[in-house]
């Protein structure tokens, strides 16, 4: 090939590689790190470098074109994969929506317009039971121009004597019903799942006849998804949940007397967004294709692009170390915009501590502002769109989650399917999936089941209130983890010293340092400290270093070399000492006197549980 001077030739010289190219040098990686043998062929690869999800959804270590299952269209055109809007607006690429709780007016109003006058576009206030009072709307919102900022509202049973307060403010302030937006929140179905109270999709009608002849910026219903998600749901259980109620409401809305077009403009839809940024960005966009098909089956495809809010999810927030919460919110927050959210909540770190304080709310909002003003995620309309890879995780998860649709549907629908406890069961089933791989830190969480930081001095907020029950249950990925290490800071307020392990480590330091790390760091996990023994390998001399530290419980750590030949009689001079467990960091091998082992994918929760019994810790 010839070039005209001072062409550009990018990979034009470079010879094209094959899939069985890649797979034979991905092969000698994973021989030399062990994870395949030399009997192990390419055609192996994909299957060893490969992973599940929670919906069955194959995650493949390598894609090409031909897996790209469907046409995907264009930004702003049915399906809508690629956006609801075939540009970007002028402004901040997304609705910076922050959520406020605090049940005091004056501490919501200050909290409120210092938001506001920092990068917030819109309001998100939880309202009773579990939030502010709804006569307390014009104090909370007093210097609030309603003209201009969305107001979203969060009030459960009491959604219409809210909204009521909301038109009457307008009113008395005279906005222009044309430019009051946001939404009412009115979500029936939302509240049955969260509190288990049997509801009517038809009572969010009123509100919607009512947005849909004067306030065409409002909208009157919330198909908040979150609740599944917080109940333990895979990404395709939420959105089929979503799917089911919306299509639901679209029922009652278009029995109500509203055509399909304004009965669609009228739901918004929330999702949470996770560390996951390719699960994220896959889910927001497999939630418009699903819903753009509905509004096809409507007989108005074009009137199908979806309104999505998207929330940094509760579940994946920590109480211990919540500083890293910054780093999961951000991950977070970059996945909803690269996924196309139109409206992102950024959670405070401290959401699982209390209520948040201005520092906490400030770097909650200026995630997005650094996002939107100084990364510029906003600039491009689905970006990820044309990825392999995305593209097929996109179409898996929208087949995954019509189909748990139609099962839904086929029970008689949400509502039916809520009070008949099918939703529950098949959340439940996930979340029985999810929490045998946190115990064994296969989906590992940074700060609290690795990496944990048993000297940090986590700040101190007021409580929050206690959300609503009854129905679903909420989870968080770090609650098991999290119950120990409060476990072991009950044992050191009532005792003064923490639970303590001790580490036999054999040899030189190089020879110990990676096992005996690894012991300290699970352990830790549980709230468990560790003290080490020296360099030395006579079993006697560890056996005494042991009685000299006080504790009750040992830990072996070497080389598999240094097991062979002193494992059995360290354990046994240990047991002699008083050990009352000897555990061995390393797989099992059969060793005399070692009761238990501790290895990459053991039963972390299990061993920390087996710990601090043993230890004493109530």
């Amino acid at each position: 090939m010839t070039r005209s001077p001072g062409e550009l030739s990018l990979a034009a010289d470079f010879v094209p590689a094959t899939p069985a190219q890649w797979r034979q040098l991905a092969l000698a990686v994973l021989r030399k790190s062990g994870v395949a043998d030399e009997r192990t062929g390419p055609e192996a690869v994909d299957e060893l470098l490969s992973r599940t999800t929670y919906d069955g959804i194959r995650v493949a270590p390598l894609y090409t074109a031909a897996d790209v299952p469907v046409p995907t269209g264009l930004p702003g055109l049915p399906p809508f994969t690629r956006g609801g809007q075939p540009t970007r607006s002028l402004g901040p690429g997304w609705d910076v929506r922050q959520r406020h709780a605090d049940p005091d007016p004056v501490a919501t109003r200050e909290a409120v317009l210092s938001d506001l006058e920092n990068g917030v576009t819109s309001i998100w206030l939880a309202l009773e039971p579990a939030g502010l009072d709804h006569e307390s709307l014009s104090a909370v919102l007093d210097g609030v121009y309603l003209d201009v900022a969305g107001l979203v509202l969060d009030a459960g049973p009491a959604t219409e004597p809210a909204a009521a307060a909301l038109f009457a403010l307008a009113a008395k302030r005279k906005v222009d019903p044309a430019e009051l937006s946001g939404s009412l929140g009115a979500d029936p179905l939302g509240w049955q799942a969260r509190t288990g109270t049997p509801a009517d999709p038809r009572t969010a009608a009123t509100l919607a006849r009512r947005c849909a002849a004067d306030h065409p910026r409002l909208r009157a219903i919330t198909v908040d998804a979150t609740v599944y998600h917080d109940a333990g749901g895979s990404d395709a259980e939420e959105l089929g949940c979503a799917l089911a109620a919306g299509v639901a409401y679209l029922r009652a809305l278009t029995d109500a007397g509203l055509d399909p077009v304004d009965a669609l403009g009228q739901l918004e839809f929330r999702y949470a967004a996770t560390a996951d940024q390719f699960l994220t960005i896959a889910k927001l966009r497999a939630a418009r294709r699903v819903w753009a098909r509905v509004a096809e089956v409507c007989g108005v495809p074009t009137a199908g692009a979806q309104y999505q809010h998207a929330v940094t999810s509760s579940a994946m927030m920590t109480a211990r170390d919540p500083w890293v919460n910054m780093l999961r919110t951000t991950l977070a927050c970059f996945a909803a915009g690269v996924g196309g959210a139109n409206a992102v909540t950024v959670q405070p770190f401290d959401a699982r501590l209390g209520l948040p304080d201005g520092f906490s709310r400030r770097i909650a909002r200026n995630t997005q502002s650094l996002l939107l003003a100084e990364a510029n995620v906003d600039r491009v309309i689905d970006p990820a769109g044309g990825s392999w890879y995305v593209e097929r995780l996109t179409e898996d998860l929208a087949q995954a989650a019509w189909a748990w649709f139609t099962e839904i549907e086929r029970a008689g629908g949400l509502a039916a399917a809520l009070a008949s406890g099918i939703v529950a069961q098949r959340l439940a089933t996930t979340w029985r999936r999810r929490t045998e791989n946190l115990d064994h830190r296969r989906d590992p969480i940074t700060g609290v089941s690795e990496f944990p930081n048993l000297d940090e001095a986590r700040p101190t907020r007021v409580p929050a209130p206690v959300p609503v029950g009854g129905g679903l249950p909420r989870h968080r990925y770090a609650e098991r983890f999290e119950s120990l290490r409060d476990r072991s800071d009950a044992h050191v307020a009532g005792t003064g010293a923490p639970p303590t392990v001790f580490l036999a480590t054999l040899g030189p330091v190089a020879a110990h340092t990676a096992r005996a790390s690894f012991a300290a760091n699970l352990l830790a996990a549980g709230g468990v400290a560790t003290t080490r023994s020296g360099t030395g390998a006579d079993p006697a001399v560890i056996a005494a270093e042991f009685v000299a530290s006080g504790a009750t419980v040992a830990c072996i750590c070497g080389t598999d070399k240094s097991y062979a030949a002193l494992a059995s009689s360290v354990a046994e001079a240990l047991a002699s000492a008083g050990a009352t467990r000897v555990w061995l960091a390393g797989k099992p091998g059969g060793y005399d006197h070692v009761d238990s082992y501790l290895f990459t994918g053991c039963d972390a929760v299990a061993v920390l549980e087996t710990t601090l019994r043993d230890l004493g810790v109530a």
